[in-house]
């Protein structure tokens, strides 16, 4: 990955980094199909991980605490069960006013400040991820389709 990636990652706003992808897709030349699909699901991971990373409360899938928001990190919550799995580990974060659900220290935990759901909320429902209940599962259908938007955006960064 570019250099140039990684600083994005560390300082830039979601705008900003979504405005990259976009550029990087034109390109690219990659198929409308793809080029719909990558940057709302970019913005939709990036709503939440740029307050967490602002915030210093950044963490992975297996909820340890890490520094700085990479391109790889960036990727890792890419997997569509991940990103629902965060979906609902901030919502019940914003419930409970501190962190819940990862192995972050008990003061990091309650430095969390809640985060807006919204913009991921309407991207998971689009893909009829069921927001109330996290033991339903979604269709098959849509997380291999999310592999192919992940696969994309990790051969643009």
């Amino acid at each position: 990955m570019k250099q140039e990636t990684y600083e994005l990652f560390k300082t830039a706003n979601v705008e900003a980094i979504a405005l990259e992808i976009s550029q990087e897709l034109q390109t690219r030349n990659e198929s409308p199909f793809w080029s719909d699909k990558v940057v709302p699901f970019s913005t939709a991971i990036l709503s939440v991980l740029i307050p967490l990373r602002d915030n210093k409360t950044l963490f992975d899938p297996q909820g340890k605490f890490v520094r700085e928001l990479t391109p790889e990190l960036f990727l890792d919550w890419s997997d569509f069960l991940s990103l629902k799995t965060l979906a609902f580990t901030i919502q019940k974060s914003n419930e409970a006013g501190e962190l819940l659900r990862t192995k972050l220290d008990s003061a990091q935990r309650k430095e969390y400040k809640n985060i807006d759901l919204k913009i991921l909320g309407a991207y998971l429902s689009r893909y009829t991820v069921n927001l109330e209940h996290e033991n339903l599962d979604f269709p098959i259908a849509n997380y291999n389709l999310h592999q192919g938007v992940s696969n994309v955006i990790k051969s643009l960064l």
